[in-house]
């Protein structure tokens, strides 16, 4: 198992073999809702960025599903 060499083999972000493109996808999507600093959402653990993700996602879904009162019928 590879380990994370920035920061010295610590616990941080953990993406040396984590694909580029889902990275940023990740990171931009954290930092257009929360504004938190690239190094903020880069010490995270892989696994902590991804539950962040799953968090706001779960929240787009209830606030964009249609509601009672906006139906036509």
């Amino acid at each position: 198992m590879q380990q994370d060499l920035r920061g010295g083999g610590g616990t941080g972000g953990g993406a040396l073999s984590y694909p580029p493109e889902q990275l940023f996808q990740e990171v931009a999507y954290l930092a257009y809702y929360f504004h938190w600093s690239h190094s903020e959402m880069m010490d995270m653990t892989h696994t902590e960025r991804l539950r962040w993700v799953a968090e706001l996602a779960r929240i787009n879904r209830t606030l964009n599903e249609p509601s009672d009162s906006d139906s036509f019928d």
